[in-house]
């Protein structure tokens, strides 16, 4: 394990050139003593690493030392090319396959045949089954403007409410599950009033001469994850899970296992006449209403009564609408 620490702790200072001994503690998740522990272990492994005190101190790695490949580990090798999702990084006009092919043909021969080896039996693929592939033509000047800390104006649609127009500071931009999001706020508002704008919601993006001061503290993945939570638990708090008891039919239970897998479980087994009673957790009622009435006469549900009274409501919703459309074509 402190193997794979020490190659942690000299590719952090290269990368991120001078950190603080509690900087690195933190990111290592050990004491400041074991850092210190490390940087002897390095230093006496002839690693040209260094340490300065005061305000202006840190540790250091000379500035022409490079690191050298063969110090990965075979986990570090499996973790850098066992996925093959390229497609954020195309969108930023990025091309992993090339810089893979690039670190592959520096790799010893024994490393090169593990990695063969993975290719052919690990593949990960981060987008959802049947997602729409959002336009992406904002995404350069976005691209830009985030690179070069810029202001930007842009007209954005929100889920609820009327389109409109707002200037921001552009901050970052995040893929998750291959949908772009970016992430900024207003000039003068505080950090905690960061945003995410999904960018398949933005019909105009302008460009502006000003640039904002980023606040060397920021960091965009930490706030992508705290945001990400925080969504999910204001989501729970107005919009509870909804436990739903059904008896689907034969001809209808496929859904469940094709779209809800891990949400359902089955109650009991099928019975004579094609049908089978579950239980399924739904984010809301609405998705759950939504999905019976897909189901039609190929699902029951049991319970809440709640739901029952929706769907009749919504059915006779239905039926009173199409009355009057064929009314109106037979008029």
């Amino acid at each position: 394990m402190r193997a794979d620490r020490l190659i942690s702790l000299m590719l952090l200072l290269y990368s991120k050139g001078r950190m603080t001994a509690q900087t690195l503690a933190r990111q290592l998740e050990v004491s400041e003593r074991t850092i210190y522990r490390d940087l002897d272990a390095l230093s006496a492994a002839g690693i040209p690493v260094y340490t300065q005190s005061g305000p202006m101190g840190g540790v250091y790695l000379d500035e022409q030392y490079r690191p050298s490949l063969t110090g990965l580990m075979r986990e570090d090798i499996q973790a850098l090319f066992v996925t093959g999702d390229t497609n954020p990084l195309k969108d930023l006009g990025l091309t992993k396959t090339d810089s893979l092919l690039k670190l592959f043909a520096s790799l010893p021969s024994t490393q090169q045949t593990e990695v063969d080896r993975l290719r052919q039996r690990f593949h990960i693929d981060s987008a959802n089954w049947f997602q729409v592939v959002e336009p992406l033509a904002l995404l350069p000047t976005l691209q830009q403007a985030v690179w070069e800390d810029r202001r930007v104006e842009v007209f954005y649609t929100p889920v609820k409410g009327q389109a409109k127009s707002r200037v921001v500071d552009a901050y970052g931009l995040v893929a998750k599950a291959n949908i772009w999001y970016l992430v900024a706020k207003k000039p003068d508002a505080p950090m905690q009033e960061m945003h995410s704008y999904r960018i398949g919601r933005l019909q105009n993006v302008t460009m502006r001469d000003e640039h904002f001061e980023r606040p060397a503290a920021f960091d965009l993945a930490a706030y992508w994850q705290a945001s990400t939570a925080q969504f999910e638990r204001d989501a729970y708090a107005m919009s509870p899970p909804c436990l739903v008891v059904l008896r689907v039919h034969a001809d209808a239970y496929s859904y469940f296992p094709g779209y809800m897998e891990g949400n359902y479980e089955k109650l009991g087994e099928q019975d004579e006449a094609g049908w089978t009673t579950i239980r399924v957790k739904f984010e809301r009622l609405k998705e759950a209403q939504r999905v019976v009435l897909g189901l039609g006469n190929k699902a029951e549900v049991i319970e809440p009564i709640e739901l029952r009274f929706h769907v009749i409501e919504a059915a006779r919703a239905i039926l009173e609408h199409y009355g009057e459309l064929v009314k109106v074509e037979h008029a």
